[in-house]
């Protein structure tokens, strides 16, 4: 069934195709600051209750700065969604295949994340395309807090 035409009309940048992406394409998300609503909508989404990521003084006394942000919760801000991906792509987007994701340091409240993914490979195929991104998330250091993939499927 076709989307109606609403949304070809109402869209937030240009549609492109699967043929129009070029490897190297990049697209910035919205940074973010960890604070006190961030680790506590993480913890009420995962139910992760390690006082490792929610008890400032249990992390001080193992020698951290505060409580460490999830590995998981920084690999949530490269979500795709948040960015334009998503938009170009429109309704050709048949959905994530695969992710993976390694947390390079630690991050903590009152640290600002700025994710980015980057098409690093685009490998067509009979009726579909898939598009591997780079995910990047570094911090206001400049340092890599989390680098990983996603894979995403497309209708040609």
């Amino acid at each position: 069934m076709p989307l109606p035409e609403i949304y070809a009309t109402h869209r937030l940048t240009p549609a492109k195709g699967f043929d129009d992406l070029k490897v190297g394409d990049r697209y910035p998300l919205p940074s973010r600051t960890l604070g006190d609503a961030t680790f506590a909508a993480f913890q009420a989404v995962s139910l992760d209750n390690h006082p490792i990521h929610y008890d400032a003084e249990y992390c001080q006394a193992l020698g951290h700065p505060g409580p460490l942000a999830h590995g998981l919760q920084v690999l949530c801000f490269t979500a795709a969604g948040a960015g334009l991906f998503p938009h170009e792509i429109g309704d050709a987007l048949l959905g994530m295949i695969e992710v993976r994701a390694k947390v390079l340091k630690s991050a903590y409240p009152g640290d600002t994340l700025y994710p980015v993914l980057e098409i690093s490979a685009l490998k067509r195929q009979r009726t579909t395309g898939v598009v591997v991104m780079t995910a990047t998330v570094t911090n206001q250091k400049g340092e890599t807090v989390l680098d990983g993939e996603h894979t995403y499927l497309l209708r040609l």
